[in-house]
């Protein structure tokens, strides 16, 4: 993440970055990566991530340092590490699995948007070679609620679906002025096993009273996304039933006023509005955020 894609060390995480353990934060433009440590696996993303850059060169210089034993990519030997090129696209696989499409930018001052907002950098680093993470696509099975997960986000989060970006196979959603995320049924066909998800009871809420709801501990990938009313989003999510807390944490927001003092919630479980039964299709962790604090200073 730091030394190939070339994602920037947030100075938050700086501590854990110069001990090599815990959880680092790589940033690419105004997005980022929580790279938690593994323990005992790392976590796998069961889809593509779409990554914006001024050009394939110096990635591909580096590749060609990775072919040369250079030194410094050594800990990506034996591992699934790969590279690959699809017409203009550099396709990418990290150490663990996860899966990476890197794309040339058309127009790299707006894509890295810093007039929106940067995120800190390590006195004396650069920015990212990145300039933005595009597009985010979840895996589903074949045959997925595709329309009831648009009505999700609508409904839930207010992001509207883009259908020039829809098909049969896909439905995307928008997450802001440049960036969407995308379902799409599995490249693999309909056998393919997908999980975002890993449950286990490991961690209980010591602080938790006994009418608490108790959940489980995720420990499979989470994303995270900025709304601009918290307390409409948490309450449509309540209505829906799809609220959840992960012990793993120690943000956790039990109540509408607990969301608005720690500015964020939970939910992992994607429903459809319309569908009385309230079948699950997916469930991937969200962490719901807000911009601002409760009394209107930003977050």
């Amino acid at each position: 993440y730091f030394d190939f894609l070339g994602c920037a060390v947030d100075p938050r995480k700086y501590e854990n970055y110069l001990a090599g353990e815990k959880t680092v934060w790589a940033n690419i433009g105004m997005h980022q990566f929580h790279l938690s440590e593994g323990k005992p696996d790392a976590q796998v993303f069961d889809g593509m991530i779409t990554l914006i850059y001024d050009d394939l060169e110096g990635l591909m210089e580096k590749y060609n340092s990775y072919l040369d034993d250079d030194e410094i990519f050594a800990p990506l030997k034996e591992t699934e590490f790969l590279v690959g090129m699809v017409d203009d696209m550099m396709l990418v696989t990290d150490p663990w699995g996860s899966q990476f499409c890197i794309i040339e930018s058309d127009s790299p001052n707006e894509d890295r948007a810093a007039n929106v907002g940067v995120q800190p950098i390590v006195e004396e680093h650069g920015p990212s070679d990145g300039l933005a993470m595009e597009d985010l696509t979840v895996y589903v099975d074949h045959g997925s609620n595709l329309e009831g997960i648009g009505r999700f986000y609508k409904t839930v989060l207010g992001a509207a679906v883009l259908q020039e970006l829809s098909s049969d196979q896909s439905i995307s959603v928008t997450m802001g002025e440049r960036q969407t995320l995308t379902f799409q049924y599995h490249p693999d066909g309909p056998s393919a096993e997908i999980n975002h998800h890993e449950f286990s009871y490991d961690n209980k809420d010591c602080d938790a009273d006994a009418s608490t709801p108790v959940y489980p501990s995720n420990h499979g990938p989470h994303i995270s996304l900025y709304v601009t009313n918290l307390s409409a989003a948490y309450r449509a999510a309540e209505r829906l039933g799809v609220l959840y807390v992960n012990q793993r944490f120690k943000r956790r927001a039990y109540t509408e006023d607990e969301a608005i003092d720690q500015c964020m919630f939970r939910l992992i479980e994607i429903i459809d509005p319309e569908d009385e039964e309230r079948n699950i299709i997916l469930s991937l962790e969200h962490e719901v955020r807000s911009p601002i604090t409760k009394d209107g200073t930003k977050y």
